[in-house]
């Protein structure tokens, strides 16, 4: 019998394969662990070298930003310089700034952790960034022959002789305590210790480095480097902000089908790519798009989703100005795009049908997840938008009332649809006053109750109120508006929004509930309710139908109200003070 040999080739491949498989299990195993477990982890692992720089960098920055920067030496000295440069293209800008203090602390940390490859790298790929920083922290003097070098004044250093350098003092105006190792001492550290490095290694190099950094134009400089940092962070989603803001731009759906994804088929030998694990881990399984994402089986496919998916996130980084740091601040980023992205699936899938996972996972395979993301944000958008827009011609704002006119509920809706980025008013029913949009039904109810508000709006613009300056411990609200007007209707008092003396109040009181048996529940006549329509009709100039259409049920819950706060006092217990829905004077 002839036995098949398997050419070397391809074994060695599949050898390739399995251990990137054993590593990627050990990341998601590694990153699902306490910092400091981590981190044990890591380097009691067979292979730590290949673990750490088999990290997606996104992953490995908010790795070493768990166990602490200072304590993460090892990890800094076992990273790729893909790592690196990725650390020092997240921390070393502020927008389309360099920030020297950052990147002083973390070009200090990377030579603690490896000096030898460090200096290396900072010679032959980033000599141009080490003339510019030179540039912007040192001052230079090349000694002629025949001068003295105590004519440069103190603080001046030289390897040679020939080249002096001196870093200016900053002056510190504070009285408070100084840190233990300053910016100052924690620069000067660090061109002391690399520009001896490389005068050692390269006594010529050295010498033009300190040359050419006199010579640096800093404007022209800055423009350079960052268009090559956004070159490297494009892939990763990171855009400028001026670009990355785009995300919050509505698409029409007829615009969607014209930028259909190519989702790149394959074999495994092919997807050596790291893949982001923390974005992963960090989504909500009951979320629609993770139910969603369940559904696609292919692993090239979803592994090509999965880096999708973080580019998404690191996108909502780049458009939001607040840094993320750690996975906390990640899991609120990663919630939001899950959010919006169920949103938009539904939109897509069609909101009134039930959902469909197996539709939804298509339409993920179908198109990109920003235009997904931005199908499902263009619905809170349009929200937002009809409120500004009312807001702009309301009848509230016309008689400069301020949002506590819609009470606690309304104001809270209207309010989260005025900030930058709309908000879901949830009233610290998960935990939190405001969270963002995350289901179709957040979506509905703050629609609902944005045309509740424009409802009642459109019937006071309709009525004759005059609003004369109230007390200041009075709080005019919607409600207490209305049912004053209508009190004093009843009452045959003025049609002015006066306060209602008790004396007068109290038969009206009275005369508001039904006779119930004993036990049941309070509650207002519906005569009165009736009666409380017609009224509305005649004022204002709408149907009763009309009315009912648009206010019925916002009427009948306002009734209800009554009934649960005042239907079981009696009239001789009432106090003004603790009366909120009606305006009562003493």
């Amino acid at each position: 019998m002839q036995m098949t040999r398997i050419p070397k080739k391809v074994e060695t491949q599949k050898t390739h394969i399995q251990r990137m498989a054993e590593l990627a299990r050990d990341r998601g195993r590694i990153l699902a662990l306490p910092p400091e477990k981590a981190l044990s982890e890591i380097l009691d692992h067979s292979q730590p070298h290949a673990l750490v720089r088999s990290f997606a960098e996104e992953d490995f920055f908010f790795l070493v930003h768990d166990i602490g920067p200072q304590d993460s030496l090892e990890l800094l000295s076992m990273a790729s310089l893909r790592q690196w440069e990725y650390l020092l293209d997240i921390e070393s800008w502020t927008k389309d700034r360099f920030n020297l203090e950052a990147l002083t602390r973390w070009m200090s940390l990377l030579l603690k952790a490896d000096p030898s490859r460090f200096v290396r790298w900072a010679m032959d790929e980033k000599s141009d960034q080490l003339e510019y920083y030179l540039f912007k922290t040192s001052e230079v003097i090349i000694r002629e022959h025949d001068q003295d070098p105590s004519d440069f004044g103190d603080g001046f250093f030289t390897f040679d002789d020939v080249f002096y350098v001196r870093l200016p003092e900053e002056q510190q105006e504070t009285d408070e305590e100084e840190p233990e190792t300053t910016e100052e001492e924690t620069r000067h550290n660090l061109v002391t210790d690399l520009l001896g490095r490389i005068a050692e290694a390269d006594h010529p190099f050295y010498q033009q480095t300190l040359l050419r950094s006199t010579q640096v134009i800093p404007a022209e400089s800055e423009e350079e480097f960052f268009r090559l940092r956004n070159v490297r962070l494009a892939e990763k989603g990171f855009v400028p902000f001026d670009e990355a803001v785009g995300i919050y731009q509505s698409v029409p759906l007829k615009n969607l089908s014209k930028r259909e994804k190519i989702i790149r088929g394959g074999n495994k030998e092919d997807m050596f790519m790291p893949v982001p694990l923390n974005h992963l881990a960090m989504m909500d399984p009951g979320q629609i798009f993770c139910r969603a994402l369940s559904q696609i089986r292919m692993e090239d496919v979803f592994d090509q989703i999965q880096i999708e998916f973080a580019g998404l996130c690191n996108h909502l980084i780049a458009a939001d100005p607040k840094p993320v740091r750690e996975r906390e601040a990640l899991k609120a980023v990663v919630k939001k795009a899950c959010g919006y992205l169920g949103i938009g699936l539904r939109r897509l899938s069609g909101i009134k049908t039930a959902p469909d996972e197996n539709r939804m996972a298509a339409i993920i395979r179908s198109y990109p997840l920003i235009d997904i993301f931005r199908a499902g944000y263009g619905l809170a958008a349009d929200v937002k938008r009809q409120a500004e827009e009312w807001r702009k011609n309301s009848w509230f704002a016309r008689n400069r009332l301020t949002l506590h006119f819609w009470g606690e509920r309304l104001m809270g809706v209207i309010g989260g649809l005025l900030v930058k980025r709309p908000l879901y008013f949830d009233n610290y029913k998960t935990g939190v006053l405001y969270r963002e949009f995350e289901t179709m039904t957040d979506i509905r109810r703050t629609r609902a109750a944005l045309r509740r508000a424009m409802a009642f709006d459109d019937l006071f613009s309709c009525l004759t109120v005059d609003l004369l300056p109230p007390p200041k411990q009075v709080l005019i609200t919607y409600k207490n508006l209305l049912l004053t007007l209508w009190a004093r209707h009843r009452l045959g008092l003025s049609a002015t929004p006066e306060p209602i003396p008790m004396d007068r109040f109290q038969p009206f009181f009275i005369e508001l509930w039904e006779i119930a048996e004993a036990g049941a529940a309070p509650a207002v006549r519906e005569s009165h309710k009736t009666e409380f329509l017609r009224w509305l009709a005649k004022e204002s100039g709408f149907t009763e139908p009309e009315i009912s259409r648009n206010l019925g049920k916002s009427l009948e819950h306002l009734f209800a109200e009554i009934a649960d706060e005042y239907g079981r006092l009696s009239p001789m217990d009432l106090e003004p003070r603790f009366i909120n829905l009606f305006l009562i004077g003493d």
